[in-house]
């Protein structure tokens, strides 16, 4: 069984985080969507909330599972014997912070990143972007799911 792991903290989940998590459930049996607490951030959704939209989003995909931890991501994919992560790169940027983690990942345990460049169309795109042009009004319904657009514009007080 091919496993691989797609870890984020996923404050809302964007259609770039979707394009890299279906393009994963092609390539792997199995693909752990991991949403990863940093206790010194206050998201704008709570993890549980995360979650289930993150479950909405990508239950066409059978093969995908969604699971929250807390903790160093080697130690989660010990747990679940996940040889592979699977990270876009939307930049040069995003390449250098990247590799440091895939090596320092590599070194501790042994598990492989595998970089997939993200598709064109996302190459700008972030959850904290998402989140701050919602907040100032503006329109992100091209940028993410129906049903985050949904939570977000409940949670902005935007229906």
């Amino acid at each position: 069984m091919r496993r691989a792991v797609c870890p984020g903290s996923f404050d809302p989940i964007t259609n770039g985080h979707l394009d890299i998590i279906a393009r994963a459930s092609r390539l792997y049996d199995e693909v752990y969507v991991a949403v990863m607490i940093n206790q010194s951030k206050k998201g704008l959704f709570e993890v549980g909330e995360r979650i289930e939209l993150i479950r909405a989003v990508t239950s066409e995909f059978a093969n995908v599972r969604v699971e929250t931890h807390h903790g160093l991501l080697v130690d989660y994919c010990k747990q679940r014997d996940i040889p592979a992560i699977v990270k876009g790169l939307r930049a040069v940027s995003d390449f250098d912070y990247e590799l440091q983690m895939a090596q320092m990942n590599n070194g501790l345990t042994g598990v492989e990143t595998l970089f997939v460049p993200t598709n064109p169309t996302y190459s700008f795109l972030s959850s904290s972007l998402v989140r701050e042009v919602a907040a100032w009004g503006g329109d992100v319904s091209h940028l993410v799911p129906p049903q985050v657009l949904a939570a977000l514009n409940r949670r902005l007080r935007k229906d």
